[in-house]
């Protein structure tokens, strides 16, 4: 990634569109200038994509905008030259959780991807929990043991593990441990964000912590509280 400057990017550790989420979800709508969310349950195609919809326009609607689900569960709609449109039209995007190997292949080199890049460049707000989170960075972690596979590398050289305070403890010491070399891996909390501003710059936003892995292997990870500033050279 480039530092020129983008849309806001949220990177979201889990359990969105719930109360530790609000302050910094607020901040996300302010900054898009919409009154209106894009909601993308690709992720969830397996577990009840129109319930996390619901979910979604019910939160949203308590902070006082509209949400709407664009219901792409598989790669014929990724294709469709209307959602990708509706995609690009967008001012904020949000992509919800569910199976990271799922949402990359519906999305890896579809016209939706495309139109999302082509939203984001052009200062659309994309915010993306857990699976989406994992999957827009490369390389990315492999939910099926921890270790890495590619993702859609949107940020390179960094990889998310969602859920990072409720995960269990072997598959964190398995990610840390098989981190390639020169990678960041940013261990995010539920309710928690890793925040890119337009400019470039990080911080972090939520009721949890991020905690980062790396680059240099055998550096003590640095855990960053809520409101922390970040320095990333990515």
């Amino acid at each position: 990634m480039t530092t020129e400057e983008t849309g806001t990017l949220a990177l979201v550790g889990g359990a969105e569109w719930r109360e530790g989420c609000r302050k910094f979800d607020a901040a996300l709508l302010e900054a898009s200038g919409s009154a209106e969310v894009l909601v993308l349950p690709t992720a969830a195609a397996y577990e009840h994509p129109q319930r996390a919809v619901d979910h979604a326009v019910a939160y949203f609607e308590d902070l006082g905008v509209r949400a709407r689900g664009l219901m792409v569960v598989g790669r014929t709609e990724a294709e469709d030259p209307a959602n990708a449109e509706t995609v690009r039209a967008a001012r904020f995007v949000y992509i919800g959780g569910g199976s990271p190997m799922h949402l990359r292949s519906v999305l890896k080199g579809s016209r939706l991807w495309e139109a999302l890049l082509e939203a984001w460049r052009g200062g659309a707000v994309l915010a993306a929990s857990s699976a989406g989170a994992m999957v827009l960075c490369d390389p990315m972690v492999d939910p099926r043991g921890g270790a890495y596979t590619v993702g859609l590398g949107l940020v390179a050289n960094l990889s998310v593990f969602p859920h990072h305070d409720t995960a269990p403890a072997h598959l964190r010491e398995r990610s840390t441990e098989l981190r390639p070399e020169g990678a960041i891996l940013a261990g995010v909390d539920e309710q928690t964000a890793l925040i890119r501003e337009p400019d470039g710059g990080w911080r972090v936003a939520g009721q949890g912590s991020v905690t980062l892995y790396g680059p240099e292997r055998g550096a003590s990870p640095a855990v960053h509280g809520p409101d922390s500033v970040l320095t990333l050279n990515l």
